[in-house]
């Protein structure tokens, strides 16, 4: 999840021209992607993804990260938190309307790889609420926005996390991985 220094996820307006992206954490994120075999999307962050990435390794002048970003997407699959989303335009995509966190649960305990979540505030609130997030990878751009889209706002209880890991990027952005200490 890329997050201002000051918790936001998007600007006043939703906007993400702020965030940093370069070779350098897409090689990172790309061998994070690679462990997993699922993406949980909220339905804003899904349309967006499915606009683009389908596509996107064929287009004239693709990059290494398009073309590996792009055929991971094709076959990984992909589920929607969406009340209002009707319709999956592949056959890779499900759609979670309800029962949000029996059905998370219930993918969870599925064999396979790791199963990953990309932005989506609305989303990361609602698995927040259900207690369903394990670990969290927070890409922290060196920006302060002032005001947004928070990501972490009206949690119910406190969340305790223990660094794992972190990297600095020569841009300036650093990647915090936390796990979600358990509860006694």
């Amino acid at each position: 999840m890329h997050i201002s220094l000051d918790g936001f996820a998007g600007g006043p307006n939703g906007e993400m021209d702020w965030i940093h992206v370069d070779d350098e954490i897409f090689d990172f994120a790309g061998n994070q992607t690679d462990e997993a075999d699922t993406a949980v999307y909220g339905r804003v962050t899904y349309e967006m993804m499915e606009s683009y990435w389908p596509t996107a390794a064929d287009k004239p002048g693709a990059t290494k990260h398009d073309i590996q970003h792009s055929t991971w997407y094709k076959v990984v699959e992909k589920i929607v938190l969406s009340r209002t989303m009707q319709n999956t335009p592949n056959k890779n995509t499900r759609i979670i309307r309800d029962n949000i966190a029996e059905e998370i649960r219930k993918l969870k305990m599925k064999p396979g790889k790791n199963i990953i979540m990309f932005g989506s505030p609305g989303a990361v609130h609602s698995m927040l609420h259900e207690d369903l997030l394990d670990e969290f990878w927070l890409f922290i751009n060196p920006v302060l926005l002032g005001k947004g889209v928070p990501y972490f706002s009206g949690l119910k209880d406190h969340i305790k996390l223990k660094l794992i890991k972190n990297k600095a990027f020569s841009s300036g952005v650093v990647c915090l991985q936390y796990e979600k200490e358990m509860k006694l």
